[in-house]
């Protein structure tokens, strides 16, 4: 009975940290809260919420969220909480193309950071674990975001434009430049600060005995 209790209590918490960062990216996709405008990008804090999904949920949470993330990404390329002065020109050029731009590397990134977190708390400890995961978060969505641009958007007109003969590295690092290191160094330190905290009112399962006594042994 007790075991079946806990194990019913932990399921609805899971189900209810799952609506809250659903509802919190909904909130901050529909708000300015979520992209700070500056050029044709966006810094984004959505990253965030995606992280601390990832954190409390693992690959799974990470993906429903990272994909939520995308979708609202996607609808302001056609005016649907926000415009994206980029999203639509590439709306504009193929919006199939335009959907697998913004769709995929969110949900990436959210599965992702799910096996990040578990991968490396087991060769550390859970605040770490917390603070690398929001720095992948940022970097991830920014890695394939920008990969994703180049690979099926770097023959248009548009992009050549922009990239304007320079070597593609060059282009993308200049291109995302400050944006990309705000973006990292607030996932970093808000995942942080509210993964531990999270991990502390036992939100976060607590690592297996397994994976303690490997770290013990090493």
């Amino acid at each position: 009975m007790n075991t079946n209790n806990t194990s019913k209590t932990f399921n609805t918490s899971q189900l209810v940290i799952l609506g809250l960062m659903t509802a919190i990216l909904l909130l901050m996709a529909y708000t300015p809260l979520g992209y700070l405008n500056i050029g044709p990008l966006a810094i984004t804090f959505n990253v965030i919420p995606v992280a601390i999904a990832a954190i409390t949920l693992g690959p799974v949470g990470g993906a429903v969220t990272g994909s939520v993330f995308g979708l609202t990404s996607f609808l302001q390329c056609i005016g649907i909480g926000g415009t994206s002065a980029m999203g639509a020109i590439l709306f504009g050029i193929n919006p199939f193309l335009a959907f697998v731009q913004r769709f995929v590397p969110r949900f990436l990134d959210g599965l992702l950071l799910g096996y990040i977190f578990r991968g490396v708390r087991k060769v550390t400890n859970t605040s770490f674990a917390c603070l690398l995961t929001g720095f992948c978060s940022a970097f991830l969505n920014t890695l394939f975001f920008m990969s994703a641009l180049v690979l099926l958007f770097g023959n248009t007109e548009y992009m050549q434009g922009l990239i304007g003969g320079r070597n593609i590295l060059v282009f993308i690092c200049g291109f995302v430049g400050v944006n990309a290191v705000c973006e990292m160094v607030s996932s970093t330190i808000l995942t942080g600060a509210v993964g531990i905290a999270l991990y502390k009112a036992h939100f976060v399962p607590a690592p297996s005995r397994t994976a303690k006594t490997e770290n013990c042994a090493h």
